[in-house]
C-alpha cells in the first residue's frame, strides 16, 4: 500500500492525530535546545528559585538553571536514548527472529533458549548492576546500547512467530523450487510483513526504554550531569522541590513525561490497530 494512503488510513484515527500532534510538539521543543543561550553543564547562571516571568518563562531551580531551557535539553536527550535503543534492539530483533523462524531445527533452539533466558531473568536487576560499573562512561549512546541489549527478548520471538507462519505460505515453496537464494527470500520476500511490525514494536521499546531511564537516574545510575528527564527529576527531588514548593521545577519532567508517554501509547495502539487484518477488514465492509 502506498505511503500516503497509509498516512490518510491513519490519520482517521483520533488517537494517531492527537499522538503526532503531541509527539510533534515534543520534537520542536526538543529541537529548541540548539538554540539555547545557556550550557546545560553550567550552574548558577542565573539566580536560584525564581518563579515563572517574562525571563524565565518555567522559573529557575535552586541550581541556578532555567528550568525551561534545562527542559528542551532532557527531553532531546530522553528521545536520542529511546530511539537508539529502539533501533538497536529491532536490529537484534528482527535478525534473530528471522534467522529462528527460517532456519529452525538447532538454530532456533539455540536462539530461542538466549531469548528466552533474557525474558526469564529479572533485566532490572541485571541492568542495575552494569549500570553500576560502567557509571562513569554512561553517556547518552551507551546508556541506549544498554538498553538496546536487554530489550529485544520478546519482539524476537514476535518476529519469528511471523516468519514461522510466512515459512509456510505458498510463495516460499514457489520461491524455493524456483532457485530464489535465502537472503533475497527473506529480504525481498519477508522484510514486507516484518517491517510493519517491527515499527510497531519499535515505538513500545522506544516507551520502555524512557521508563528505565528515568528509573535508573532516580536511583542514581546514570550520569547526573547529562540532562534528561529523569535526571531533571532526580535533581528536583533530591532538593526537595515537594517541600520547597518549587512546582513549576517538579512538574515539569513529570508533565512532559506523561505526555510522551501517552503519545507514544496511542501511536503504538493506532498503528498495531491499522496492521491488524481483522481490523482492516472490518474497515473495509464498514466502507
Amino acid at each position: 500500500m502506498p505511503i500516503g494512503s497509509t498516512l490518510k488510513e491513519l490519520f482517521r484515527d483520533y488517537r494517531f492525530v492527537c499522538a503526532f500532534i503531541v509527539l510533534l510538539f515534543l520534537v520542536a521543543l526538543a529541537l529548541l535546545s540548539f538554540f539555547s543561550p545557556y550550557d546545560p553543564t553550567i550552574w548558577y547562571y542565573a539566580p536560584r528559585d525564581l518563579p515563572p516571568s517574562s525571563k524565565h518563562i518555567l522559573g529557575t531551580c535552586s541550581r541556578g538553571q532555567d528550568v525551561f531551557w534545562q527542559a528542551t535539553f532532557a527531553i532531546r536527550n530522553s528521545l536520542i536514548i529511546s530511539a537508539v535503543a529502539g533501533v538497536f534492539s529491532r536490529i537484534i530483533a528482527v535478525a534473530v527472529g528471522l534467522v529462528a523462524g527460517y532456519r529452525g531445527g538447532r538454530t532456533d533452539r539455540f536462539l530461542m533458549f538466549i531469548s528466552d533466558g533474557f525474558l526469564v531473568i529479572p533485566l532490572f536487576l541485571i541492568i542495575v548492576m552494569l549500570a553500576m560499573l560502567i557509571r562513569d562512561k554512561m553517556t547518552i549512546f551507551t546508556t541506549g546500547l544498554l538498553l538496546a541489549v536487554f530489550g529485544w527478548a520478546w519482539d524476537a520471538r514476535v518476529i519469528r512467530s511471523q516468519v514461522l507462519s510466512l515459512r509456510e505460505r505458498e510463495f516460499t515453496k514457489t520461491a524455493v523450487l524456483s532457485g530464489t537464494g535465502t537472503m533475497e527470500l527473506v529480504f525481498k520476500e519477508y522484510m514486507p510483513y516484518i517491517t510493519p511490525l517491527a515499527f510497531s514494536t519499535l515505538i513500545n521499546n522506544m516507551s520502555w526504554a524512557i521508563g528505565m531511564e528515568m528509573t535508573l537516574s532516580i536511583v542514581g545510575l546514570t550520569n547526573m550531569d547529562i540532562p534528561t528527564l529523569g535526571t531533571t527529576l532526580k535533581w528536583a527531588l533530591n532538593y526537595q522541590a515537594i517541600l520547597m514548593r518549587r512546582w513549576y521545577w517538579l512538574s515539569t519532567p513529570v508533565v512532559l513525561s506523561v505526555f510522551l508517554f501517552i503519545a507514544l501509547y496511542w501511536l503504538s495502539v493506532s498503528i498495531s490497530e491499522y496492521l491488524d487484518p481483522r481490523t482492516r477488514v472490518q474497515r473495509v465492509g464498514g466502507e
